[in-house]
């Protein structure tokens, strides 16, 4: 099951919330979750793990997503944004979310690592 799973990460900075004087760096992410398996799957839950530009972490554990915990029928996509504040110019996050098959299975997806760069527009 969980590799028919496709978690796809979009960071982008926005300088127009951000104040560099005040070392404040804010950007956003989009996140989509694409379903490539033959039963409906539910988001149970996140762990975000972020990292600052000096190495300092913070670990974010949370049910659903956005306040939400939805259900992801086959071949659809369920997408959000969210945002990240970092008080240096470059960061890192990864995570995982937790899923429930309709045997009530849970299982976690890995979200590998993506970078968050003042200044520019990343994919």
């Amino acid at each position: 099951m969980q590799n028919n799973i496709k978690i796809i990460t979009e960071p982008n900075y926005i300088a127009d919330k951000s104040n560099p004087i005040k070392s404040y760096y804010f950007f956003s992410y989009k996140v989509k979750v694409k379903n490539n398996n033959f039963e409906n799957i539910q988001l149970l839950s996140r762990y975000w793990k972020i990292i600052d530009g000096k190495g300092a972490c913070e670990d974010i554990h949370g049910p659903g997503v956005i306040g939400r915990f939805p259900i992801i029928k086959p071949d659809k996509t369920f997408a959000y944004t969210s945002f990240c504040p970092l008080s240096t110019p470059l960061g890192f996050m990864e995570g995982s979310f937790r899923f429930k098959d309709s045997n009530k299975n849970e299982f976690d997806i890995i979200i590998k690592r993506f970078r968050l760069i003042a200044g520019q527009i990343l994919n």
